[in-house]
This record gives C-alpha cells, structure tokens and sequence, in this order.
C-alpha cells in the first residue's frame, strides 16, 4: 500500500469512527434522558396512587415484569428503581437541554452520592476530563473532593489527580475489577477458559497494564506436583513492588467453593515451595 493510499484509508477510518462515536453519544443521551422520564412517571404514578408503602413496591415489580416481556433486559427492579432514584435527584434542575452527557452508568454512580456538592464536582470533573467510569470511581476512592476541600495547596492536587493512579497503598497497585474488553471477547458470548487463556496470552502487553502496576509474566499452564499429584496452574505473574507472586485460575461462571480451595491449594504451594528468602 503506497504513501496515498494509506492516507486514503486513514482518512475513510477516521470518518467511520467519528461517526460512530456521534451516534453512541447520541444513544447514550436519548437513552439517559429517557430513563429520567421513566423515573419522573413511577414517581408521579407513586404520589398519585395509593399512599401506602406496599403499592409503590408492587407497582414497579408489576412494571419491571411487563416491560420485560416488551423490550427485553433493561428494565429489573433494581433498573427500575435506579431510574426513580436518578429523577428525584436530578428533578430540580431547571433545563435539560444540556444535561445528562455522562452514560448512564456514570448517573447512577453519581446517584450514590449524597453529599450535593460532592456530587456535582465529579460530574463536572467527569464530563470535562472525559473520565471512564472506573476513572471516576478511583477519584471517588482516592477522596479527591476531600482532599482539595481540605488542602491548602488545591492546585497540587488537581495536579495529582490528573497524572493517573498514585501508590498510596497496596491496594493502590492491583485493579479491581478487571476490564477485559479488549480481549474481543463479548460479555454475553460462550467461551472455553482455555480460549480466555489464549486471548489474555495474545494480549499479553495490555493484560499486564490492566492487571494494575509492577507485574511481569512468570508461565502459564504451570506444571506442580502436590502429593504425588500433578496440576496446572493457569497463569502465574509476579509483582516486582510486592515481592509477591499472583496466581490466576481462570473460571468461567459461578465461583464454587472447590476452586477456592484448589486456589488456596496453590498458594500454599507457592508460599512454601517457590517463594524466596527475600
């Protein structure tokens, strides 16, 4: 592919994907806004109808079944309830015209919030610095609207929150949870952990940054023996920070009490047989 032709193609991509993120944009703000309304009807519904406790309880689980059978998965009673929720805090706002440009699951993030002021500050903090959800959440962790209410010296701590994940503590190092979309594997799809495995091992590079911070690859299908017995162990990395090894058992579904206690089973192992002195 010559010089002009590659730009022809850049040219013809970047289209595609500003396009694409216009119409999420646009998706996501009809959809926020909607939800808003839904929430605004249980709540009109709620105070035009029976005063006791029990109606307004039957009348979303009877609205979360019906519209269930009509558009599918969406519409729970925690959903449902999570839209209530999100009008009765944000009906006072006089317009609407400009609102509502974080996703969804940002508001009701947000919604958990019940410090006013504290609430608005990381809205406005999330829309300007376009922060992903688990960005906002980790400032929310990291008590950034405390710390700067606190702080003498605000503009260093601005500062700090914005040149990313600071080791504070342990858990600082490790993310929880983990964002494993760019494996390209769907949430809703059926896969092997065996193709999990392999997917983490082409993504190798992006799997360790996700993981959190001083992580190196040890093996993977790590051959031990315990009793006589031999068994693999899926993933093994080691945290340079830590000085500790981080065993991976990958599970697809419910976590049952065996893999528990096939996980302490290696680590046990770990601790005693391939840990060093140090």
């Amino acid at each position: 592919m010559n010089l002009t032709n590659k730009n022809f193609y850049q040219d013809i991509k970047s289209l595609l994907q500003k396009a694409r993120n216009q119409v999420y944009q646009t998706i996501n703000a009809t959809m926020t806004q909607t939800y808003y309304e839904i929430g605004k009807r249980i709540v009109e519904e709620e105070q035009g109808g029976e005063s006791r406790a029990e109606y307004g309880i039957g009348l979303i689980s009877n609205l979360s079944m019906e519209l269930t059978k009509e558009f599918g998965k969406g519409f729970s009673e925690q959903n449902l309830k999570n839209m209530r929720q999100f009008y009765l805090i944000y009906q006072k706002r006089q317009t609407l015209s400009s609102e509502f440009k974080l996703s969804w699951s940002h508001y009701i993030f947000l919604t958990r919030i019940d410090n006013q002021d504290e609430r608005n500050f990381y809205e406005i903090e999330a829309l300007e610095n376009s922060w992903s959800l688990r960005e906002l959440k980790r400032q929310f962790d990291t008590g950034l609207f405390e710390r700067l209410a606190l702080s003498k010296d605000k503009s260093k701590v601005k500062e700090l929150s914005s040149k990313g994940q600071v080791l504070q503590s342990i858990d600082d190092m490790i993310k929880d949870p983990y964002i494993l979309e760019f494996v390209g594997l769907p949430e809703l799809s059926t896969y092997s952990e065996s193709e999990l495995e392999q997917k983490l091992i082409d993504k190798l590079e992006h799997f360790l940054l996700e993981l959190g911070k001083g992580f190196t690859f040890v093996a993977r299908q790590k051959r031990i023996t315990i009793d006589e017995k031999h068994f693999k162990v899926d993933l093994v990395f080691y945290n340079r920070f830590l000085k500790s090894f981080v065993v991976i058992d990958l599970k697809i579904g419910e976590l049952k009490h065996q893999d528990i206690g096939q996980m302490m089973m290696y680590v046990n192992y770990f601790d005693r047989y391939e840990k060093a002195e140090d």
